[in-house]
Formats: structure tokens, C-alpha cells, sequence
């Protein structure tokens, strides 16, 4: 380890020389109350954030938390999300900024969203407390200002550090919140199944967000408070709050309906972040769905690899068999099959549509269309006649938002209608329309749903690597990772909420190409992955010790590398594993 007056000397010593002098800074410093790793420093101050690794190790008996906040998986998770925010928070109350060229002048550690997630930027050994950020050492043009660089060095990081990570100068009773309300979320969603639940929404929940592109409630002014109807509510004695209530969604074929701007769309969006934990006072920290919860939408121009769509889609003219389906420019409907498709294949128990995002031709063929597009001219089974087959045969609930077709209340369970924000359980009215008033229309697609054939993947095409031959792995937010050369659109994936789980996705996807010889199945390469991180934690994937990664789901993991153009699979018609009641 070593001093401090010596890393002073040597800030005095590369003043105003290139910048690829702060090489010499990398090792392992000494400060008063906590060591500093300088572990990479970028080459040049245009760098990115990610291409820096510094990391402060704080002794665990000097920060003096509490044992009770590491006593289970849930808790430990949560609290290192809490000082995640917290050195967040830090950084721009201490922090002056950018003072110089690209990046000089930022201290910064991956921003925390409005969900509690397990990540790299705070990590925890039976010695420390770890924190990983970034260093933007600052320099003019690219010559090294030494002066800033030492205000940022002997300043503002102790001040950072002190004030995040030491139990005496956070607020306690805050943070004994965050790792409550993570618990009590973490035990309300364990408890679903058994209450033949696939969601819960509390009563008194904050739904709406401040914008389509900003996850913070709205001011709660101007919202509507969510109450259960009296027939759809339940309730849980937490471990923390104790007794609480709410609407309780059952399994099954659900329908959320109503006029435009009534709240439908909001509801839905709570459910498909429902999978995740959320921040005291967002509004949702008591909102929680089925943890195979998917959210499906039309992605029209997406690629499609060896799809068995043929659920859907059969006798496709000019095209080969729909059990084998690849396309590089996807439509609405076979974008949306591929999907459901994929989705299944990954153990999806839930999926989440909203008419909105979803090709109508896939949704709904009515009795009109019906008579004039014979069905030997329509390769499309519409999903109306495919998702009660899903849920009785392969025990696949599906929520749907519909506003423009009554056509599923003959197939639904539960029919549940949002007028002025406030649901309705409408489902004894709904089966009576559709008892008065017949469409009369055909079912189509035969009358069991068979399993898609299963995927071997091959790990051929997934090149990680540069033009220039250097690994690049990266995004630049949640909806477009780097890989390689190739850019994978995941704007589609709801479920990514924050761009540290699309990188630490990459990184996965990089750490399962080994296993990707043609003989392991898809799920099986998805599960393995999985499971080296519940047991070995995130850093597995990157031996660099980064701080940029948040933890995912293998659900969404499938998920982008079913949008990777070069992906290449072998298809098998029987699988070593059930992962569906076939």
C-alpha cells in the first residue's frame, strides 16, 4: 500500500505532461480512513466512464452497520443498492464537476433508477465495504492538470467516502426503510402462487410516472390513488408493514379495459415492473408481479433465428416451414409470434400485452374478416384463439389491455374495466355481453397448442470483438447494446430498466459463448448462467471488477440473444428438458 505523500509527489511530478501519464498512478493508495484501488485509468480523456476502474475499500468494523442489514440474500442486496444511492448522492453535493477536457473533473458511480437491484458499484466481503466508480482525471487539451486532480483526490473523494459509507453520517431509520420495503416487496411476490395470484397492486398505490421517459411518480396532487374493487381485494401480512391490501390479479386469461386515457395502459405498466423491488416512495413499493412476468410487444424489422412460430403462423407463401422461421426484417405479426415463441422457451409463466404496442392482425381476426379472408388464405391464428390454450394446457396467464375489441370476453377470467383511474371487476357484465351479443366467429388454429421446438445455439457469429480487434462490449443506455461490431435494438424489452443491466447482459451473453456448442439447449445455457451469478455474484462475468453491472433476468438475457442478427442455432424436435406441461 502506498502513501499518500508520495501520490502527492507524483501528481506534482506529471503536471502539465500527456495524459497517459496518469499511468503511473495505478496501484493501491493509503488514505486515513479508507485505500484506494486505481486499478485502470483511461488513456485518454474522451474516454468513457467504463473504460476506469477505481475502487475505495472502507473496513466493515469502522463503517459499524448493523449485522441485521447483511442477514439474507434480500437484505444485503438492498442495502448495498441504499449506499449505491448514497454515494450517488454524494458525488453531486461534493463533487464540482467537469473542470476540462471530455471528462475531467467527474467522479460519478453508476446511477441507481427507481428499482432495488443487486450490482457490482457496491460489493461486500466478510473485511469491506467496497465502492467502484469512476475517475475522470482532468487535464487541458490533453495535457495533465495536476492541481484539480489533487482537489479531487484529497478533497472531494474523502468527502464522498465519508459521508456514504460510514453508519454515523447516513440516516439510519432511511435505510432501515430501503431494506424493509425490499423485503416485504420480496415476500408479497414469493406468496403469489399460493394465493393463485399472478400480481398484487396495493391499495393506495402512486401508478402514474411523471412522463413516458421518467420513472418517478407523478406529484401525488394530481393522481388518483389505486383502490382495489371489493371483489378482486386481498391482503398480506408482511413480515414489516404487517396487514396490507390490494387488488389481487388471478391467474388465468385477464382483461384490463376502458376508455382512452382512463388508466389502462398505467396499470400495465406497473405489472411489467412488478418483477423488480422498488425504492421507498415510488409509488410501487408495494406493486409486484409473478417473477416469469413478461411484457410482449410487435417489433416490426427485428431478426428472427429458427423460431417455431407455427402456433401462429402456417403456410406462409414462398417461405420455408414456420417451425423454422428466420427472417432478418421481421413484420408486426411474426415479430410478435417469434415473441410469444421465445418467450415460452424461456419459461415465461405470464405475459403482459397492451393493444397499443401489439399487430392487430396477430390480436384479433373478427367474424367479418373471417368470411371475406377464408382461413386457407390466412396464414395468422390470431391470439384470441390461442390463449386459453396457453393457460390450460401450459398454465401461461396472459393480461391483456384492450379498448377496441370485446371479442376476448368470451375467453377471459377475469375482465377487469378503468374508469377515471379506479378499476372495476366487470367480468359477470362482460360474459353477459358476450352471451347477448355472439360474434359467431371461428376458432382457428386447431385445438391444442403445441410447444416450440427447441434451440440448441452455436456459438458462431457472436464475435465480441472490433474492426479494430479489441473486445467491445458496452451501451450507452438500456435500449441498444454494443456487441462487437453490431448493435442489438432491445427497445422493445420493457423490462430493462437501467443501462447497467444491458451491459452486464453483454457480459453474459460473452460468458455463456463457451457453452454454445450445439448440444446444450437454450434454456439450459440460460439457467447456468443464472445460477454461476446467484452463487458467485455478478463479477463472475467480468474478471476487470467494473461497477457498471446490475443484475438481470434470464428472461431478458434470452431475450437479447434473440435479437442478435448473428445468432445461429441447430433446432431439435424432442428436448432433454420440460420446460412446459407438454
Amino acid at each position: 500500500m502506498k502513501p499518500l505523500e508520495l501520490l502527492k509527489q507524483q501528481l506534482q511530478h506529471i503536471d502539465g505532461k500527456d495524459y497517459g501519464a496518469y499511468q503511473s498512478l495505478k496501484g493501491q493508495w493509503a488514505f486515513s480512513y479508507f485505500e484506494l484501488f486505481i486499478d485502470r485509468i483511461p488513456k485518454d480523456p474522451y474516454a468513457p466512464p467504463s473504460t476506469g476502474v477505481y475502487r475505495a475499500r472502507v473496513p466493515r468494523d469502522k463503517a459499524d452497520f448493523s449485522g441485521d442489514v447483511i442477514k439474507s440474500r434480500t437484505r444485503t442486496i438492498a442495502f448495498r443498492d441504499y449506499l449505491a444511492r448514497q454515494f450517488n448522492l454524494s458525488c453531486s453535493i461534493y463533487n464540482r464537476g467537469r473542470r476540462g477536457t471530455g471528462n475531467s473533473g467527474i467522479i460519478a458511480i453508476s446511477e441507481p433508477g427507481q428499482v432495488i437491484l443487486d450490482r457490482t458499484s457496491i460489493v461486500i466481503d466478510k473485511n469491506c465495504i467496497e465502492a467502484r466508480f469512476f475517475m475522470g482525471l482532468p487535464a487541458k487539451g490533453r495535457s495533465i492538470n495536476a492541481r484539480i486532480a489533487e482537489s479531487m483526490f484529497f478533497e472531494e473523494l474523502p468527502q464522498i467516502i465519508e459521508s456514504s459509507l460510514y453508519a454515523k453520517n447516513l440516516d439510519l431509520d432511511a435505510l432501515d426503510r430501503h431494506i424493509k420495503v425490499a423485503e416485504d416487496a420480496e415476500y408479497l411476490r414469493d406468496s403469489l402462487c399460493a394465493a393463485g395470484l399472478v400480481a398484487f397492486i396495493r391499495d393506495g398505490a402512486i401508478l402514474p410516472r411523471e412522463s413516458g421517459v421518467e420513472q418517478k411518480p407523478l406529484d401525488t396532487s394530481s393522481v388518483v390513488p389505486f383502490k382495489s374493487p371489493d371483489s378482486l381485494r386481498v391482503s398480506f401480512d408482511l413480515p414489516n408493514a404487517g396487514i396490507i391490501t390490494g387488488m389481487g390479479i388471478p391467474k388465468g386469461v385477464i382483461l384490463i379495459v376502458g376508455g382512452g386515457y382512463h388508466g389502462k395502459s398505467t396499470i400495465l405498466q406497473a405489472l411489467e415492473l412488478g418483477v423488480y423491488n422498488h425504492i421507498p416512495g415510488d409509488g410501487r413499493d408495494y406493486c409486484v408481479s409473478a417473477p416469469e412476468t413478461v411484457k410482449v410487444r410487435t417489433a416490426s424489422g427485428r431478426s428472427v433465428v429458427k423460431t417455431d412460430i407455427s402456433a401462429f403462423i402456417n403456410n406462409i407463401p414462398l417461405r420455408e416451414t414456420p417451425t423454422a422461421f428466420s427472417t432478418t426484417n421481421a413484420s408486426g405479426s411474426t415479430s410478435q409470434a417469434a415473441f410469444v415463441a421465445e418467450s415460452i422457451e424461456a419459461v415465461a409463466k405470464v405475459l403482459l400485452m397492451d393493444e397499443d404496442t401489439c399487430a392487430m392482425n396477430f390480436i384479433i381476426r373478427d367474424k367479418r374478416m373471417q368470411e371475406l379472408v377464408s382461413k386457407k388464405h390466412e396464414p395468422i391464428t390470431s391470439f384470441v384463439d390461442k390463449v386459453r390454450q396457453l393457460y390450460e394446457e401450459h398454465d401461461i396467464s396472459t393480461i391483456l389491455v384492450m379498448g377496441g375489441s370485446g371479442d376476448y370476453f368470451s375467453v377471459a377470467d377475469c375482465i377487469i374495466q378503468m374508469i377515471a383511474f379506479e378499476p372495476y371487476n366487470v367480468t359477470e357484465r362482460a360474459h353477459t355481453i358476450a352471451e347477448c351479443f355472439p360474434t359467431n366467429r371461428a376458432q382457428e388454429g386447431g385445438p391444442t397448442f403445441k410447444s416450440p421446438i427447441r434451440r440448441f445455439p452455436l456459438e458462431q457469429g457472436l464475435n465480441p470483438y472490433n474492426e479494430y480487434g479489441n473486445l467491445r462490449i458496452t451501451a450507452q443506455d438500456p435500449r441498444r447494446l454494443i456487441f462487437g461490431q453490431n448493435t442489438v435494438d432491445l427497445s422493445e424489452l420493457a423490462q430493462i430498466v437501467e443501462t447497467a443491466q444491458t451491459k452486464a447482459i453483454g457480459r453474459a451473453i460473452l460468458y455463456a459463448k463457451h457453452n454454445m456448442d450445439g448440444e446444450r439447449e437454450l434454456i439450459q445455457i440460460i439457467i447456468d448462467v443464472m445460477e454461476d451469478i446467484q452463487h458467485q455474484g455478478l463479477d463472475v462475468l467480468d474478471n476487470s471488477l467494473t461497477g457498471d453491472l446490475a443484475q438481470f433476468r434470464g428472461l431478458e438475457l434470452a431475450a437479447t440473444l434473440n435479437r442478435m442478427r448473428n445468432l445461429m442455432v441447430n433446432q431439435r424436435k424432442k428436448s432433454s428438458l420440460c420446460m412446459v406441461n407438454d
